[in-house]
């Protein structure tokens, strides 16, 4: 289905629609796409989706939006090429299903929550309270999971049918692929790389979000919001969970499908990919901001006196931040979870919030290092 959805705008179809009210429409979407703009407006959406989740759950409401969304994503396909182009890509349609799937789950969480939370406010038991919810192995599981196999398999051979595997040319050196994309799961570690060196970006940070999906459960041990969907019972940990899923992965993935094009340029989604494009951009370091424009001195020979503003930053972040935190506005969350439970939360809270940072940066101020020391092969 989602493949002849697609097809339904091939490149042999109707030419694309050219008015000047659908010009401006297109030039206006291109113009906030990009990340300096996009980030926040995604970042707003967030926000609104969180605070005001008893709306938009509301099923007429949800139906509308997803309407709106789709006459949006697959309807512009009609009026442009490029467009057209990038969604009918065999790689994307992943992508495409990958929205789809997370807007649909996220909307189910939410309706549920908010309906728990009128309950909750209202004095009145769960619905789900005195359910018995028990499901034996054999037969009801067992069966379930024989379905879905079957299902899954018939979804997967109908897939490869309809859609040719967008295999390429072997690797060859010489000639690489322009953009060269990772797999779209892997799109937003790729973006990563654009901000922190290799190092950071695929080795911290994916190490950090797995120690700190381990850690959770040791850290979070509010039995609130066990065995049900809540919102205003866990609105702090829900936040900063779905902040880092949607906005620091999901975004990121959207942003290296849709907005990354030839030499990893950003292009709006009805822009051409043009592999020629030479866009001026001269990243400056930290260090290169202090010494040389604020103070009009040339960089110091000493590698550590020349990055000592990055590195009292950086120290200040990661080791000052959280103990400022724990004392004033998490003040409540600190005598709750303790000191371990609380530093170990808010390690990683930092670190997570460093990447947004260090992205905006780049896009603002075109700042590339906090710390550059290629002496010793280490740069942040």
């Amino acid at each position: 289905m989602l493949a002849s959805l697609l097809s339904l705008a091939s490149d042999a179809g109707p030419s694309p629609i050219s008015h000047p009210a659908i010009d401006a429409f297109k030039n206006f979407v291109n113009a906030v796409s990009v990340p300096e703009i996009s980030l926040p407006l995604f970042t707003i959406g967030f926000v609104l989706m969180m605070v005001g989740y008893r709306w938009w759950t509301k099923p007429s409401v949800a139906t509308l939006l997803l309407l709106l969304f789709c006459l949006f994503y697959f309807g512009s396909m009609l009026i442009d090429p490029n467009y057209r182009l990038i969604i009918k890509k065999p790689d994307n349609v992943p992508i495409t299903m990958m929205l789809l799937s997370v807007g649909l789950c996220l909307w189910v969480a939410f309706r549920q929550a908010a309906l728990n939370d009128q309950r909750i406010e209202k004095g009145l038991p769960l619905p789900d309270a005195d359910k018995d919810d028990k499901v034996l192995v054999w037969p009801d599981l067992v069966y379930t999971e024989l379905i879905c196999l079957v299902l899954a398999t018939a979804l997967l051979v109908l897939w490869s049918v309809l859609l040719r595997a967008p295999l390429e040319s072997p690797a060859n050196p010489a000639g690489p692929p322009n953009p060269s994309k990772a797999p779209w799961y892997f799109l937003g570690l790729q973006e990563m790389l654009v901000y922190f060196d290799p190092w950071m970006a695929g080795v911290i940070l994916p190490g950090l979000i797995i120690t700190g999906l381990i850690a959770t459960p040791y850290i979070d041990t509010n039995p609130k919001g066990n065995g049900y969907y809540t919102v205003k019972q866990r609105p702090f940990a829900l936040s900063v969970w779905l902040f880092g899923f949607l906005i620091l992965w999901v975004v990121l993935i959207v942003f290296g499908t849709f907005l990354r094009g030839p030499n990893w340029n950003f292009f709006g989604p009805y822009e051409y990919w043009d592999p020629y494009l030479q866009v001026p951009l001269t990243n400056i370091n930290l260090s290169d901001y202090f010494w040389v424009f604020a103070l009009g001195k040339p960089l110091p020979a000493s590698p550590i006196l020349r990055e000592i503003v990055g590195i009292i930053f950086v120290s200040a972040w990661v080791l000052v931040l959280p103990p400022v935190l724990a004392h004033t506005v998490m003040r409540r969350l600190y005598q709750s979870m303790g000191a371990v439970r609380f530093y170990v939360m808010a390690f990683h809270l930092v670190i997570m919030a460093l990447l947004p940072l260090k992205m905006v940066l780049r896009w603002v101020f075109t700042l590339k290092y906090f710390v550059y020391l290629p002496e010793f092969n280490l740069n942040l």
